[in-house]
């Protein structure tokens, strides 16, 4: 899959429509996805996760359940490993500037500072956490680097950057300003030329270690946007 090294996949339908995961079709795509597959979306109790994991699910990725049950956290660390479970934490900017976590997919405001939120995960043994900019979503305008920065030096739990990635210099910025430990990026590989693989190239060339890998398909260009 054009160099990637991880799939996340969620059903940002899921939890608004007040629905459970779609298990069959997380084991079809389970099925034709070699790489590590973290799937969420309408995810809210232990049982979920379980069911998750035996249709090929590696991690499970959570946010509004989490919000209104704390515990579940624990209780999915406790029986399955910190390791397979990812908090999903959203948040938006208000006028002043100032953040607030969002629940259901950025619709619900909670009233929660994200990185409080996000060293009360980490106490309750999250195993990473997946960062998003709910305003930036879609925007390729550029990630939050000032609360990926906030986040990163609040916890010492690997952080995903999302939400805002337009270029390869947003994921170069991330992790070298901003400290994740990781980026994801949809958009930019949707609507634009950019590649995955290239984006690698572009870190590398930062300083950052990537593992590389051949594309599947697909020419790659030797052109590096930044």
């Amino acid at each position: 899959m054009r160099g990637v090294d991880e799939l996340v996949f969620c059903d940002v339908a899921a939890t608004p429509a007040g629905r459970r995961p779609d298990f069959q079709l997380i084991d079809d795509l389970a099925d034709e996805c070699f790489m590590p597959f973290t799937v969420g979306g309408g995810v809210r109790t232990v049982e979920d996760f379980r069911d998750l994991l035996a249709v090929g699910a590696d991690k499970v990725l959570v946010g509004t359940a989490t919000l209104d049950d704390p515990g579940l956290i624990a209780g999915a660390t406790d029986r399955f490993g910190s390791q397979c479970v990812v908090v999903s934490i959203e948040f938006r900017r208000r006028v002043d500037g100032t953040a607030e976590v969002f629940a259901e997919c950025g619709r619900r405001a909670t009233g929660r500072d994200p990185v409080a939120w996000a060293c009360e995960v980490e106490r309750a043994g999250a195993g990473e956490i997946l960062l998003t900019a709910a305003d930036r979503d879609g925007t390729m305008d550029g990630y939050d680097l000032e609360m990926i920065r906030n986040v990163t030096r609040a916890v010492r739990i690997p952080v995903v950057a999302s939400g805002g990635a337009g270029t390869y210099s947003d994921l170069v910025a991330a992790v070298v300003e901003g400290g994740a430990s990781a980026v994801a990026a949809a958009s930019m590989f949707h609507f634009t030329e950019q590649t995955p693989h290239e984006a690698k190239l572009a870190m590398r060339a930062a300083g950052l270690p990537v593992r590389l890998s051949t594309p599947v398909s697909g020419r790659v260009s030797e052109r590096m946007r930044g």
